[in-house]
């Protein structure tokens, strides 16, 4: 089975890769298609809508079976910001390390004088899965609990990786080892029960990514 993922993040491949090879189920990305599909306009107020469009679209626009994700940060104390601007949080930034510098630089700033007990926070992330024509079939989420860090800590990430804290570990997500990450990040959850819905799909279904 070949299956798109709508993104041209490679960490993001990478991750949902690891976890679905092992079922038979190759993900290539967006870097994969020519020429490129234009990207959609995302508008969703929840992670949910913008993986809903995104799922669609690029169904739509390649005629293939379609994976897409939308992800972030919220924190409790920011009422759910960065939330859906995640990614571009900060609003400065010519490439993705620049961005990912900005945005936790800002989060930092904007929680500096919270004590630790009012720091939690939590990644999510919504896929949806569209058929080559654009329908929707199947949608999940997953999330990945912690505290934010008082300064950043490890490189085994990208975004916000190294800001959540995770009490149990005492280390934070971009300390973690690649398998540990993908074990209990929210995309590793929202990419499990995905796989889950793609194990029951008829025959039918199933060969529609092929």
């Amino acid at each position: 089975m070949r299956l798109l993922f709508a993104t041209s993040n490679p960490h993001k491949i990478e991750e949902v890769q690891a976890i679905l090879a092992p079922l038979g189920i190759e993900v290539y990305g967006l870097d994969a298609i020519r020429p490129q599909p234009r990207e959609p306009v995302e508008d969703g107020a929840t992670f949910e809508a913008n993986a809903r469009i995104k799922a669609i679209a690029y169904a739509k626009a390649t005629g293939r079976q379609c994976l897409a994700d939308d992800s972030g940060l919220e924190v409790d104390a920011l009422a759910g910001r960065p939330g859906v601007h995640s990614a571009r949080y900060a609003g400065i930034g010519a490439t993705r390390a620049e961005r990912d510098a900005a945005n936790n630089a800002k989060l930092l700033r904007e929680l500096e004088n919270l004590p630790i007990n009012r720091r939690a926070a939590r990644f999510v992330c919504a896929m949806c899965l569209a058929d080559a024509q654009g329908n929707v079939q199947a949608e999940t989420r997953g999330e990945f609990p912690g505290i934010i860090a008082r300064s950043p800590r490890g490189s085994n990430g990208f975004g916000y990786d190294p800001l959540l804290y995770l009490p149990d570990r005492q280390c934070t997500s971009a300390e973690l080892s690649t398998a540990e990450k993908n074990a209990r990040s929210h995309r590793g959850a929202a990419a499990r029960k995905m796989a889950e819905t793609l194990q029951r799909a008829s025959p039918t279904a199933r060969g529609a990514t092929r």
